[in-house]
């Protein structure tokens, strides 16, 4: 049976590494109109130290080089989050797709004196990027998501678009699926944020007061693992009749957010249930495949995710003139 082309993708990026190679795009090239620092900068530090594929010099290099643009600093980090020294000058701390540890000990990806001290640096005035892809990427961050209030759908969160199944999401003020926050409008008109669009993540929950910035729809759903997601589709496509069915069975709903924003005591937080829209990435096939590389990520057209990182960023550092 013939795959839709988003449930292709979703595929394609599950698949085992020998038979592609999923890399940072070296084509992209950001450029920033308004640069929101000159000089020196304020500090991001994208963690290192929790076994992510998401590092500056691969799949994250395009959100460093954005951010570089925009008149950052960027630095890795590398030692645990409890250890001496470890937040020393940060100020945002990217998180993305930490992943549960090696020794197959605990589950989580953290260590709980290493959330506890996360917390407090936050609680005191720091703050957090955390971008928690799909399965399983949610269960490995569950511990560290419920200590700052934020619940994970922990699959593949998806919908039904013209009859067939999408794990990328769009969300727009038009469809009333884009919030309203700092975040969205920018320092004026040319920094609004009309869409935004994720490429395969998990849905989330926010704490009381958090602010959704991305909200899934009603009748959105999310699938425990990518083989289940396959299951629907193939049910589904079989015979739309049994689409109810199939939901109840091999679903669930959904949960409100793919975006969250809000207060952590004096600091401030941004959830997002997907971490590639943060990137530029490029996954290519071997020459006798037959089959042309595939782009997601900032430099794909159609939505104002460049412009969606650059204002969350600016939120984080607490820029000054956001509306």
């Amino acid at each position: 049976m013939k795959w839709p082309v988003l449930i292709l993708s979703v595929l394609t990026l599950a698949a085992p590494a020998a038979a592609q190679q999923q890399m940072g795009d070296p084509s992209f090239h950001p450029v920033v109109a308004r640069p929101a620092y000159a000089g020196e900068g304020p500090l991001i530090q994208l963690d290192a130290a929790h076994d992510s594929v998401q590092t500056i010099g691969g799949r994250y290099a395009g959100f460093a080089a954005l951010v570089q643009a925009d008149g950052y600093r960027i630095r890795a980090g590398e030692q645990k989050l409890d250890q001496p020294g470890a937040l020393d000058g940060v100020d945002v701390l990217v998180i993305s797709n930490a992943v549960r540890p090696a020794d197959g000990g605990s589950p989580d990806a953290f260590t709980a004196a290493e959330i506890a001290a996360l917390d407090g640096w936050v609680r005191a005035g720091g703050s957090l990027l955390l971008a928690v892809d799909h399965a399983p990427y949610g269960s490995a961050n569950e511990t560290l998501g419920r200590a700052l209030g934020v619940g994970m759908g922990k699959g593949y969160a998806f919908r039904f678009e013209d009859g067939r199944i999408t794990s990328q999401m769009d969300f727009s003020a038009q469809a009333g699926t884009l919030g309203d926050h700092p975040i969205l409008r920018g320092r004026d008109a040319s920094e609004s944020v009309s869409r935004v669009r994720s490429f395969t993540g998990q849905s989330l929950s926010g704490p009381p007061g958090s602010t959704v910035l991305m909200a899934l729809r009603p009748d959105d759903h999310e699938a425990a693992n990518v083989q289940v997601l396959g299951q629907i589709n193939n049910r589904v496509e079989g015979d739309p009749s049994t689409r109810d069915a199939v939901l109840a069975e091999l679903a669930r709903p959904a949960l409100p957010a793919q975006g969250l924003a809000f207060e952590h005591g004096r600091g401030r937080v941004v959830v997002l249930g997907e971490a590639g829209m943060l990137t530029a990435q490029v996954v290519k096939f071997p020459a006798d495949s037959g089959r042309e590389d595939m782009v997601f990520g900032l430099q794909t057209p159609g939505h104002d995710d460049q412009q969606f990182a650059l204002n969350l960023l600016h939120w984080l550092s607490r820029l000054e003139g956001l509306r």
